[in-house]
């Protein structure tokens, strides 16, 4: 996995909106903040930023008994998405490649990440999506095989990111897609809850990946979600997190759709932050 001590000064700053939010005692707030240090201290050898959060999170309601903590903001969020539907719909069918143009607009979803930023402007990420250069571009080969494909497994990541996953998921139109979420509540990823309220059953087979870090984790996930991955001939993946899950498998099914959010995965990828991806791992070509 992607490792870098960066990583824990942006936990440090996403804990700090998230502790205030919850509205701890300053006595609860010191506690946790040591938790916090020896959890690092502790995983820094093995560090893990998916596996990492899980584990803060799972701290953070011994001390707050509250298992959903961003529960409004995610509701918001999709009924914000779910709003735009009709209008996006429009860009998508008038464009002269809808397939990429609804791709473009699915990615833009990604921007929706309370771990990286919790304030965005939604409307504006969309339009600049539409025309902007992709950082890299494997969007032809991932059209050329997902054309072929007889399964293809989708790798959900946000709430309301999953409604724009929705509207290029239609524009794929293939009957053999499966989309996933997580298991429980993590941060604001979706889970099964947030796929009912975007109605994207009625479009996709959707299952549990059966863990609750905001990442893929291969050995930690269900059975089920283990058979749905080695079956599967193409995998899109959505989003830096599971992109830091599963990067290293070096798998070549996988296509890898995200918004680069942090320096980390900018070095990583050799891009620059706010750069838009469609990275196919045959073309790996970075040092893990």
């Amino acid at each position: 996995m992607i490792s870098d001590y960066r990583c824990f000064f942006c936990f440090v700053r996403a804990f700090e909106r998230l502790l205030e939010k919850e509205k701890l005692s300053n006595d609860a707030k010191s506690s946790f903040i040591i938790d916090m240090i020896n959890l690092y201290q502790n995983s820094q050898n093995n560090f893990s930023a998916p596996l990492f959060s899980r584990e803060l999170h799972k701290i953070l309601r011994g001390y707050t008994n509250n298992p959903d903590p961003y529960i409004k903001e995610k509701k918001e969020n999709n009924e914000q998405a779910l709003r735009m539907v009709s209008d996006l719909e429009k860009i998508i069918l008038k464009s002269k490649d809808p397939f990429n143009t609804a791709l473009r607009i699915a990615i833009a979803g990604n921007i929706i990440d309370f771990a990286a930023n919790d304030s965005f402007n939604l409307q504006t990420t969309i339009q600049k999506a539409l025309t902007a250069e992709f950082a890299i571009d494997h969007t032809e080969r991932l059209k050329k095989e997902s054309g072929r494909a007889k399964s293809i497994l989708y790798l959900g990541d946000n709430a309301g990111e999953i409604v724009f996953d929705e509207l290029f998921i239609r524009t794929m139109n293939h009957t053999g897609l499966t989309y996933v979420v997580r298991d429980r509540p993590i941060l604001n990823d979706a889970t099964m809850e947030d796929a009912e309220f975007a109605e994207l059953k009625e479009i996709a087979k959707v299952i549990s990946n059966g863990y609750d870090a905001p990442s893929t984790i291969l050995d930690k996930s269900s059975k089920e979600f283990q058979k749905y991955f080695r079956e599967a001939d193409i995998i899109i993946s959505k989003g830096q997190g599971n992109l830091e899950g599963l990067i290293a498998l070096n798998d070549k099914r996988i296509f890898f759709l995200l918004m680069v959010k942090c320096d980390v995965i900018s070095e990583f990828l050799k891009v620059a932050k706010k750069s838009l991806v469609v990275f196919n791992s045959s073309y790996l070509n970075v040092q893990l």
